[in-house]
């Protein structure tokens, strides 16, 4: 059992434990030799770290305790600005260009709550695929059937924000902070069996941080359970923490689609849904299984790439005429897309969203939230993926499908686990209309705690 940032916070408040401490702890097992953290950073910031956490203690023996998350190891991925160094963004590309000569918002917004940074994480390059296959540093390893997948096997973590999945289900950090563009942070959580949460895209500010696409981007936290993302998203969103009160389930109405969310669904998915289904309707709430027909148009709007290859050839452009040969090929090629499109095809993509969203809005006003498979099958093999480009995109576009359709919704979005314990790991999706990040993890919590029992 992975410990909550609430548990830690009360082992800090007590004097049980020291932010010292836990993030030596966490340095050691990122340096373990025999471990996954030469795959899962990076950069380590072992020295600063160290620094933090002794500071952070000494403010609480002061009385000083600056958030809840005050001590606590914190990762952040590999596309934040940190002062003084090049963001690299899980790439080769950008060695050897200029430092950021300022930090993140949401960096400086992690050290002033007295988080403790202790690396950067891993990622697929430039954040464009949900798989989380990295062919410079290394692919992290899914903790699932780890230790049967031999050092050059094992399973995907899931992407982009593959690194900061398994900083978390490796005791490396106590919370990972990521970005979803497509399900970034929601496709590892569920692959790896913890939570993550993606917030309306407007609440946390993408100042400081390597866009993909700036119409889809949003920054979030993979962690243990509800409320660690919860709060971890008021430090990184600049709100005051309000713990969430479970929504009670009775009555609660949740819209499950019965079209594309479950389109290619595999068996242990599929049944672990139904148990938790189950679960749900015994408890109370009301389950509506209906189409969703806007659902399936979404695929035609986004025929040519959609924004994220537009934008992604905005600000690749100058890059790939320089160094193309540095890219994953696997990547580049799906940021060359966005060459070929027209001014007219990004405005419709833009004009055909406002309608989209309409349209889902509309559909969803009577119930509490939508309940579908964070990602329709489990995690794929790394070697079966890396063998085949056409394994590779098919599993991508699949493994995207889901998620993808909050972020086009300009929703929010959290991934629970609902795998029964000792199998592969599963993410029950919970999504709502964008402004309702309170009301879904209080939505949330209620779920997590049901499905616990």
């Amino acid at each position: 059992m992975i410990p909550s940032l609430h548990q830690q916070s009360e082992e800090l408040r007590n004097n049980n434990s020291s932010s010292l401490e836990l993030t030596e702890l966490a340095l050691q097992r990122a340096a373990a030799a025999d471990g996954e953290g030469a795959r899962v950073f990076t950069r380590l910031y072992a020295d600063s770290a160290r620094a933090a956490a002794t500071a952070s203690d000494t403010l609480r023996s002061a009385g000083i305790v600056r958030s809840p998350i005050e001590g606590l190891p914190v990762s952040i991925k590999d596309l934040f600005d940190v002062a003084g160094e090049t963001t690299l963004a899980g790439s080769v590309a950008l060695r050897g260009y200029p430092a950021a000569t300022e930090s993140a918002v949401v960096v400086k917004r992690l050290i002033a709550a007295g988080a403790v940074i202790v690396g950067r994480t891993n990622m697929t390059e430039f954040a464009y695929s949900g798989l989380g296959i990295n062919p410079h540093y290394g692919t992290p390893r899914n903790p699932w059937q780890r230790e049967v997948g031999g050092v050059d096997g094992g399973r995907i973590p899931g992407g982009s924000s593959s690194g900061a999945a398994i900083s978390v289900t490796d005791g490396m950090a106590s919370a990972g902070v990521g970005s979803d563009t497509g399900g970034s942070i929601r496709i590892p959580a569920a692959f790896c069996g913890i939570t993550g949460f993606k917030p309306t895209a407007r609440r946390v500010s993408m100042q400081g941080v390597l866009p993909l696409s700036e119409n889809l981007d949003s920054i979030g936290a993979m962690a243990p359970t509800v409320l660690c993302c919860a709060m971890m998203d008021a430090v990184l969103s600049g709100e005051e923490f309000v713990a969430p009160v479970a929504h009670p389930l009775r009555g609660l109405r949740l819209l499950y689609p019965t079209n594309i969310v479950r389109d290619g669904m595999d068996e242990h998915v599929a049944a672990s849904m139904q148990v938790a289904i189950a679960k749900l309707s015994a408890a109370g709430a009301v389950i509506v299984e209906q189409e969703v027909p806007v659902f399936n148009e979404l695929a035609a709007i986004n025929a040519k790439g959609g924004f994220t290859a537009a934008e992604a050839w905005t600000w690749h452009r100058q890059l790939i005429a320089e160094r193309k040969d540095h890219y994953d090929q696997r990547v580049v090629s799906r940021i060359m897309r966005g060459k070929e499109m027209s001014a007219a095809d990004l405005l419709d993509v833009l004009h055909s969203r406002r309608n989209w969203i309409a349209k889902v809005e509309h559909q969803l006003a009577g119930y509490d939230a939508l309940l579908m498979p964070t990602v329709p099958i489990i995690a794929p093999k790394i070697a079966d993926l890396q063998a085949s480009d056409d394994a590779y995109y098919a599993a991508n576009g699949l493994i995207l499908r889901n998620p993808t359709l909050i972020n086009f919704l300009d929703g929010c979005a959290v991934s629970l686990p609902c795998h029964a314990a000792g199998t592969a790991p599963v993410g029950l999706g919970l999504a709502a209309a964008g402004g309702n990040d309170r009301r879904l993890l209080s939505i949330a919590l209620a779920v997590e705690t049901l499905l616990k029992q």
